[in-house]
């Protein structure tokens, strides 16, 4: 058999990277070890949070799929940190697992271009330092021009529950056994990391009388830029909280606990801590906040979100029966640890193909990160970029401060990472300019022009964009009298108009929402206007936003100025021996790449500037010395 790309493993950067490559016209292959777990949700059902939230609809801009999925097959939709600015809120589904899996593969299985098969991976056939096709345990052998591996925890994969151990890439599944030691013969550096997941409870079994009730949003906002998202019933997840009773048998059983005891060496996400770490880490808090979350519709399990653990099942039933409501709940699925292999990302270009190995790319947890959306991202880029590399094109190149998904990428393969990457609204530095509302007017016209976005998509990009541009051009040129009327209004809000002003001027006061505008002088008479979040965040944080454009416009600067890739930088040594090994290790791309790396100071990157500027003056110089050298020469044959 014969493709263009083959993507192997179909979680959730596995869809991605499938979905974009056969979108894009390419003869695609999606391996998975089992393909009736294609888009499963092996830890949190959920979709977005703080930072996630930004990734999922970025890759929905671009034309992916997580977005859409979410919002088919949501169980709740709430919006997070919605009494803070607008560069920090959030939107999180609650997801029905079960069918979220069954509504990706049902998509991946009418997808043109893409032919799904069920295998395991045992070996990279190379040519050179190019790809050319994989082996299959079984010994078949299918050619491609482009490899991307979405491996997930699967490479070497161990789950622990106590002192016990078994091979598992997650629990009740095969692990990809064999493949790191080919990968290692191949020239790439492997690490270990590990990850956990909470146990499951018989929802049946809880008592939620006296459990505060976390519903959705009676109005919710959805995921996906498309029109036409389904309104679904809504149900609750609960509250509990640790307890003195939950911490004392946490401590005393430390010792059973494969982390602490010192079996377990991969490092676990730092962002995501387990219960245990959690007690012994924040030892002055004397209570931790846990949520009960329901994993389908379909079925009594419910996910204790917040109680990561790999103690053993008889000390996690202790655990679980001393939390309130939960004294006499059963356990449906034990929690586990999972250590596993990964690929540290630097040895990959922003387009995650390998620097070393043309047409190899990877995607998801195996380069380094946690989380659905993390992998998402990666895989929507991973795919487009080996579709382009076959089809003899460049890279599609995402400047840092276009996105949350360029930000992911770039830490990655510029930052030596040691823990599992969670994003956060934190990691950028233009997290204004980088909003989850405005992921479609940042990300759809890159997606239109790789070929992503079909024509229906476009038209509705296109006609919001203009409502938002019509809107903001009416603020600005209605002014508006003080009246009862407006007064009445803004009271509510601790204003008053005491002169005539636009309704743009009105809105740019820190207390007065586009709502109060809405109220008195609606866009749309009887109805919202559906992209008001937009219009005020535009307006209200204008100086904040251009103040950010100049800083990118500083930033890019160095980001336009490339590092020759033959530069020795152990010559260079007016560079601390630490950067010249992190310089030859990671090779940047570009001054900015160079100037983002860990423990690169500004003082080595003036060195490089100079460094730059000399070899330019020394190229200028050779380039007119031998231009005079051949004017001489045409002198002394007589022309």
């Amino acid at each position: 058999m014969d493709f263009d790309v083959i993507v192997i493993g179909g979680g959730h950067a596995g869809a991605e990277a499938a979905n974009a490559s056969a979108k894009m016209g390419l003869r695609t292959l999606l391996l998975a070890v089992n393909l009736d777990t294609i888009g499963a949700m092996p830890c949190n059902p959920a979709v977005g949070g703080p930072g996630k939230s930004h990734l999922a609809r970025e890759v929905d801009a671009l034309g992916g799929v997580i977005g859409i999925a979410a919002d088919a097959t949501y169980l709740q939709l709430r919006t997070l940190n919605s009494s803070r600015g607008p560069a920090v809120q959030a939107l999180r589904a609650q997801s029905d697992k079960r069918e979220y899996s069954r509504w990706i593969k049902n998509y991946l299985e009418t997808l043109p271009n893409l032919t799904l098969k069920q295998g395991m991976v045992n070996r990279f056939i190379t040519q050179g330092n190019r790809i050319t096709g994989v082996e299959l345990a079984f010994g078949e052998r299918i050619s491609a021009r482009a490899v991307v591996l979405c491996a997930g925890t699967f490479l070497e994969g161990t789950i622990w529950i106590g002192k016990q151990t078994q091979p598992a890439g997650r629990a009740g599944e095969f692990p990809a056994i064999g493949l790191s030691e080919n990968l290692r013969a191949l020239g790439f550096t492997t690490g270990r990391l590990k990850t956990g997941t909470p146990p499951r409870i018989d929802g049946r079994t809880i008592d939620y009388t006296n459990l505060p009730s976390v519903p959705g949003d009676p109005d919710p906002d959805f995921f996906s830029f498309l029109d036409n998202r389904p309104v679904r019933e809504q149900i609750p997840c609960h509250q509990t909280r640790t307890t003195d009773r939950t911490h004392e048998i946490i401590r005393a059983n430390l010792h059973e606990s494969p982390m602490y005891s010192g079996m377990i060496h991969g490092i676990g996400p730092r962002y995501c801590p387990s219960i245990e770490d959690k007690v012994v880490r924040f030892a002055d808090k004397d209570s931790h906040s846990l949520f009960l979350e329901p994993e389908g519709r379909d079925t009594y399990e419910v996910y204790l979100q917040g109680c990561s653990t790999s103690l053993p099942v008889a000390v996690q039933l202790e655990i679980v029966h001393s939390l309130p409501g939960l004294e006499n709940a059963s356990m449906v699925r034990a929690a586990y640890a999972v250590e596993y292999d990964y690929l540290p990302a630097v040895q990959f270009t922003h387009a995650l193909m390998a620097k070393d190995l043309e047409g190899f790319f990877a995607a998801g947890q195996i380069l380094g990160t946690s989380g659905y959306e993390e992998a998402a991202a990666q895989g929507i880029v991973a795919g487009i970029n080996a579709a382009l590399f076959v089809l003899g094109k460049e890279p599609m190149k995402l400047q840092r401060s276009s996105s949350y998904t360029a930000t992911l990428v770039d830490d990655l393969v510029t930052k030596e990472i040691g823990e599992p990457y969670r994003m956060m609204t934190s990691r950028s530095e233009y997290r204004l300019l980088l909003r989850q509302d405005n992921a479609d007017a940042r990300l759809t016209p890159f997606g239109r022009e790789i070929g992503l976005v079909d024509d229906y998509r476009w038209s509705l990009f296109c006609k919001k964009q203009e409502a938002i541009e019509s809107e903001k051009k009416r603020l600005a040129k209605t002014r508006v009298k003080p009246d009862e009327q407006w007064n009445a209004v803004l009271s509510e809000y601790d204003e008053e108009m005491k002169q005539n002003c636009s309704l743009e001027e009105l809105l740019r006061r820190p207390r007065v929402p586009y709502a109060a505008i809405e109220r008195v002088a609606p866009a749309i008479d009887g109805a919202s206007f559906a992209y008001a979040m937009e219009v005020e965040t535009d307006i209200k944080y204008a100086g904040y936003i251009e103040r950010q454009k100049a800083q990118v416009e500083q930033a890019e600067k160095f980001d336009n100025v490339r590092l020759p890739q033959d530069i020795n930088y152990t010559e260079l040594l007016h560079l601390s021996k630490e950067t010249r090994e992190k310089l030859n290790r990671i090779r940047p791309e570009t001054l900015g790449q160079a100037a983002r790396i860990g423990g690169v100071r500004p003082a080595d990157v003036s060195v490089l500037l100079v460094h730059l500027e000399t070899q330019r003056r020394k190229q200028r110089h050779a380039t007119k010395s031998g231009a005079e050298e051949h004017s001489d020469s045409l002198v002394s044959g007589g022309v």
